[in-house]
């Protein structure tokens, strides 16, 4: 091969080189750009919140539900809502379909706090970090837990009606048997009866402390109406009921009401809604215990959204500037914020419900002669 001949195939190789290389190079650079723009896609995605609610039956829950869809969408994130209707394996299969949706986090409101721990289950295997709203889930490896101190709700309950009522006869109302809440109330209300005997030297006989199958209103009504009749046979009268929220209270003082003694049995609640306290304010209700749910809402929202962002549940409740609790759920001792409850009663109702902007003035006071309305 002449020495022209080996130049030119030299030439020829060099050029397919340079191509291959370009070639390389582009493909590369193609790459890049295509992972660069998932990338970014991924960064900018709206991330997806799943709120799981028991329940719509109650006035307070559709106040949680937009208190905390403002919330999380104020940080950027969506929120996907269903309502299992009381049914807890409907529950489940919501929990499924929003998994199959792509949520980031899940916020749970269950309503049998054992079953509902297929949820995480499920969830942790998609990497999906859950939350439980003010109802804790038992026996699960659960992320984070955000509710009040119920067992001091349960406390500031029967403290209330202590300082009403120091002596006498009690009937202490349960909720739900299968919510753990209605064991942490009653567990401070027991304390809180303790401590009055201790301190005082008074007696309280507990003439009756059922639980329920719901936090029903018509079911209180009916357990409080077969009591009242069983008691006054026996010529036993009841001094007080220590009922563990406002639609419980608001059955018992309906039996009351139906035997001529509203007003005249010191009544406790949870929940501080409207007719609550329009009771309070009218006489036939003592207290009740109000639970700031634009904190618990607010509180929430942002856990679940920096949760879905992978920060870690301890990094969430010290940069929120909450004690580091734990709560033992059977499973672990799940990572807990604990928020602060407020005792209500006619005395300073406004400086509480109507103040914060829960309930207005003119519906609290409704029945009441306008003349008689404090000062806001």
């Amino acid at each position: 091969m002449n020495l022209k001949r080996i130049r030119h195939m030299d030439n020829i190789w060099k050029k397919v080189s340079i191509v291959s290389l370009m070639i390389g190079v582009s493909v590369v650079l193609a790459s890049c750009g295509k992972n660069q723009s998932k990338d970014s896609k991924e960064v900018n995605r709206k991330l997806k919140i799943g709120l799981l609610m028991e329940t719509y039956d109650l006035d307070r829950w559709q106040r949680d539900e937009q208190l905390f869809t403002a919330k999380a969408n104020s940080m950027g994130a969506e929120v996907l809502r269903a309502v299992a209707d009381g049914d807890q394996d409907r529950q489940n299969k919501q929990a499924d379909a929003f998994l199959t949706q792509g949520v980031d986090a899940l916020v749970v409101i269950p309503k049998n706090l054992n079953t509902a721990a297929r949820i995480i289950k499920s969830a942790h295997e998609k990497n999906v970090p859950v939350v439980a709203y003010d109802r804790l889930i038992l026996n699960c490896d659960l992320d984070l837990y955000v509710t009040f101190d119920n067992e001091k709700v349960g406390y500031l309950q029967a403290k209330g009606i202590l300082d009403k009522i120091p002596s006498g006869n009690y009937i202490l109302l349960g909720g739900a048997a299968s919510d753990n809440n209605a064991r942490l109330l009653r567990k401070g209300q027991l304390r809180a009866i303790e401590e009055h005997e201790k301190n005082t030297g008074k007696n309280i006989t507990i003439l009756a402390d059922p639980f329920m199958d719901n936090w029903d209103r018509e079911e209180a009504r009916r357990r409080i109406s077969s009591l009242l009749t069983k008691f006054h046979a026996e010529g036993k009268r009841i001094d007080a009921i220590v009922a563990s929220n406002d639609a419980t209270a608001g059955g018992a003082i309906a039996a009351l009401m139906a035997e001529g003694l509203q007003g005249k049995v010191a009544v406790s609640g949870q929940d501080a809604e409207l007719t609550a306290c329009q009771r309070i304010v009218e006489g036939t209700q003592t207290i009740t215990v109000y639970k700031p749910v634009k904190k618990i809402a607010e509180v929430a929202a942002e856990a679940a959204v920096r949760l879905a962002r992978k920060e870690q549940a301890s990094q969430i409740i010290a940069s929120l500037g909450y004690a580091p609790n734990a709560l033992d759920n059977g499973a672990r001792q799940v990572p807990s914020i604990f928020l602060e409850p407020v005792y209500v009663t006619k005395e300073n109702m406004v400086s509480t419900v109507v103040r914060d902007g829960w309930q207005p003035l003119d519906k609290v006071f409704a029945n009441i002669p306008k003349d008689q309305w404090p000062n806001p």
